[in-house]
């Protein structure tokens, strides 16, 4: 009776009629076969949904900026976070701190590789992840290029390579803040629109910069990166999340972050 009605509902006949007995014919055999995988198919779907929710599966969107990705703790981030969650993809954004912020702000990305301070703290929370010294990059000539370490005042009289303010806001003032601090306003006769592009620039003899440690791998035959002498200024970066969207997923990466910096300064909230 309730093959009957199930070939009445499909409008086909599923089986052939031999005598008192039922075999199944070429259309039924199909509906079979497809039953079958449709059923499959359902549990693979509700074993994927378990696994979501779980933040074992699923797809994970990180920006960073081009200076953060030259720091191994990025790295060690992302390394780990694949190794113990293979399942879940991660697609990768590079772009500009303010850029990465409205990104995230806006939905379309889930998470950022930030250098503080941040715009606007009122949706975001931001994790510390790595704090590195700043160094001084010099062309390879340079008078101070010798030199094991360098005082702020010894630079009173270079031209500066800056990066604007748009690019690394707390990076370019910090290092303004530095030198009126050391008693000089630094003479900016180049602005570049990145770190990267920076090093290049001191490379060509157009200036010295002041930048994170993490990007002396750039350019060693033709920069020279001398550490600052107080070793007051400092690089740091973080992990920045939307505060309402805190998914499972999410969660993962910031547990895995969470450790690199050695437990310093170890919480969510607003960089000061």
């Amino acid at each position: 009776q309730q093959i009957r009605g199930l070939e009445e509902e499909l409008g086909v006949q599923l089986f052939d009629r031999i005598g008192r007995g039922l075999v199944l014919n070429e259309a039924g055999r199909l509906f079979l076969e497809e039953a079958r995988d449709l059923l499959r198919r359902a549990e693979r779907a509700a074993t994927t949904a378990r696994e979501a929710g779980q933040g074992e599966v699923g797809r994970l969107r990180v920006g960073f900026t081009a200076s953060t990705c030259f720091n191994p703790a990025v790295t060690r981030v992302l390394k780990t976070f694949r190794e113990t969650w293979p399942r879940v993809e991660l697609v990768l954004e590079e772009g500009r701190s303010s850029l990465l912020q409205a990104a995230l702000e806006g939905g379309r990305l889930d998470a950022a590789f930030l250098r503080p301070p941040l715009s606007s703290t009122t949706y975001l929370d931001f994790l510390l992840v790595a704090s590195e010294p700043m160094v001084v990059a010099l062309p390879i000539d340079h008078r101070l290029a010798g030199r094991s370490r360098i005082t702020l005042g010894e630079l009173r009289d270079e031209t500066f390579i800056l990066y604007p303010r748009a690019t690394g806001p707390g990076l370019s003032e910090n290092v303004v803040a530095a030198c009126q601090k050391a008693g000089f306003a630094p003479r900016v006769t180049q602005q570049t629109p990145q770190l990267a592009t920076t090093v290049n620039l001191v490379a060509a003899a157009m200036g010295i910069a002041i930048v994170p440690d993490c990007m002396r791998q750039l350019r060693p035959d033709s920069v020279r990166y001398v550490p600052l002498r107080d070793g007051a200024l400092k690089a740091e970066f973080g992990l920045a999340w939307r505060r309402q969207d805190l998914s499972l997923i999410i969660r993962r990466l910031i547990d895995t972050a969470a450790p690199i910096h050695g437990g310093e300064s170890l919480k969510q909230g607003r960089p000061c």
